[in-house]
């Protein structure tokens, strides 16, 4: 079997290994870390999370979704502290794993998660503004806009060239994805540009290309490097953002990839993998890792069937970068540019915004808002804001009391919906449906429809059968239903509900205890139809 996975697997780790190694350097150099940090936590944490982890396809590495975050940490406290970040985020995530708190990833609605990712790609393509135009080191700031302002002021000092070679680099990534989508474009790019720099330090000093190696003097294979674990306070609330951001990205991914591959991964042990991983990845000098989509999915395009490809992935890493890893100090920065600025553009799903703004207009402005705020503030702020306002929407349009009306005209059913004012006067009997739940959040609003709307019906059939929720104020607003029909001289008859929401409502409900005693609880809609008609042709043969 295992010879077998091995000879499956063997050229998707290759191949996502020869993309993982650009990636997670220019993605390190995104975070205020080092191209070294990078490599490490593609090694360790990818090799961990294949072995714990409950995803047969997810790519566990340095992403764009926390360099934002990272980067700021960095620049207060030092990339050496990262490491500690690192550690203590992985510790969240083993908490998160055993208070199974997974769980409640679902009020995270896809808009708000949408937003993120669009103001995480924004984070990443507006932090390269510096190597794209070529500019020399400028002062630090913590808040991305100022770095940005600062950027902006120093334009007239950038470089042409360096513009150029991130114009025609970010190109062809384009092309590539446009044309040639099997093959990634960094493949190619990266040893190209270690050309062109190694050019411009030898034998082309017009082309004046600042390299990575101009900003960071060692640049080697080191599989661990000692890690700085100096206390600051500020890095229990950071690693509480980096590891929900982790989670975040890391379920999302490994959905994504069972939606591909029509599998279905282990939540719990991808939860604790992720924890593992990020524990694994600070204590031997690395960086926050979680799984990273566009990896991902190359890793299935490339025909991964096990998580035997992760695993090969990080040897492959680990094997190349041993050899080849002393030639990425020649990679100019307004190349890094460009691959960091193609992984923010491939990050963005334009069809989902489409979507929204075609059917669900509320969560496209959520979606918009949640990537200002975390462009603006902080991606947790972004999250809890557009969770909180897409909750109070979803409890305003619970609230609403959903129904289904109907009316009996001429022996025949007509469906209405909704909306009371579109009822016909004429007709005789109204059925009235009450859908999902029926709470202390809408039991008002299905009251007042029976104290303004309906109050021209003789009969009136109220249908439970669609209620698969009720709580006390539930009951207690159907007693007032029946008793307003009651006092109007209206003729109602229930239809019966779930036997779970029947034996609440026979232990708390007068008001349907006195409907069921007097024998007007019947099975079906037709059933009840049918007794007001046979009662109409009573009373007419009595008058």
């Amino acid at each position: 079997m295992f010879i077998k996975n091995l000879k499956e697997n063997w050229k998707a780790g290759l191949s996502v290994a020869l993309v993982s190694i650009p990636l997670s350097i220019s993605l390190a150099v995104a975070s205020n870390s080092s191209p070294t940090a990078g490599i490490i936590t593609a090694i360790w944490a990818g090799l961990v999370a294949s072995i714990f982890g409950g995803s047969n396809f997810n790519i566990v590495g340095p992403t764009g979704a926390l360099s934002g975050t990272i980067a700021a940490y960095g620049f207060m406290y030092g990339m050496n502290a990262i490491a500690l970040l690192t550690i203590i985020a992985g510790f969240f995530i083993i908490a998160a794993y055993f208070l199974k708190l997974e769980r409640y990833l679902i009020f995270v609605p896809s808009s708000v998660i949408h937003g993120f990712t669009l103001g995480i790609a924004f984070v990443i393509g507006l932090s390269q503004l510096n190597y794209a135009v070529g500019l020399k080191p400028l002062p630090k700031h913590e808040e991305l806009l100022a770095n940005i302002f600062e950027a902006c002021k120093h334009l007239p000092e950038a470089s042409l060239t360096a513009f150029l070679v991130f114009l025609f680099s970010f190109t062809v990534l384009l092309l590539f994805r446009r044309y040639k989508p099997h093959i990634p474009g960094a493949i190619l790019l990266t040893p190209f540009g270690i050309l062109l720099g190694y050019l411009g330090k030898t034998k082309l000093p017009q082309l004046a290309l600042e390299t990575l190696g101009d900003r960071f003097s060692d640049i080697s294979f080191k599989l661990f490097i000692m890690p700085d674990l100096s206390w600051h306070t500020h890095v229990l609330q950071t690693a509480v953002i980096v590891a929900l951001i982790a989670i975040l990205e890391t379920m999302l991914s490994a959905k994504i990839a069972d939606s591909m591959t029509h599998t279905k991964h282990n939540p719990r042990n991808e939860m604790l993998g992720l924890g593992l991983a990020n524990i694994a990845s600070g204590i031997t000098g690395g960086i926050p890792a979680t799984a990273a989509l566009a990896r991902t999915s190359l890793n299935i395009k490339t025909h991964a069937t096990n998580k035997l490809a992760a695993t090969l992935n990080s040897i492959f890493i680990a094997f190349i970068s041993f050899f080849l890893l002393i030639f990425f100090k020649y990679l100019p920065l307004s190349i890094i540019a460009a691959i960091l600025v193609y992984v923010a553009v491939q990050m963005v799903e334009a069809e989902h915004f489409v979507n929204f703004f075609k059917y669900e207009r509320f969560n496209f402005w959520v979606s918009i808002g949640v990537a200002i705020v975390t462009i603006y503030k902080d991606p947790i702020a972004g999250i809890l804001v557009g969770s909180t306002l897409s909750l109070l929407f979803l409890i305003d349009k619970i609230a609403k009391g959903q129904c289904e009306i109907k009316i009996n005209k001429r022996r025949r059913l007509h469906y209405v919906g909704e909306e009371t004012k579109e009822l016909d006067k004429n007709s005789d009997i109204l059925v009235y449906s009450l859908k999902g739940k029926l709470c202390y959040i809408n039991s008002r609003a299905h009251i007042k429809r029976f104290e303004t709307d309906l109050t021209r019906y003789s009969s009136i059939v109220l249908n439970l059968q669609e209620i698969y929720f009720i709580d006390l104020d539930g009951a207690a607003a159907l007693d007032e239903i029946i008793e307003l029909a009651r006092a109007r001289g209206q003729k109602l008859v229930i239809t019966q509900c779930a036997p779970h929401i029947a034996s609440l409502l026979e232990l708390t409900s007068q008001g349907y205890q006195k409907v069921k005693k007097d024998g007007l609880i019947f099975n079906t809609i037709s059933d009840a139809l049918h007794f007001f008609e046979q009662d109409h042709q009573n009373n007419n043969q009595i008058n």
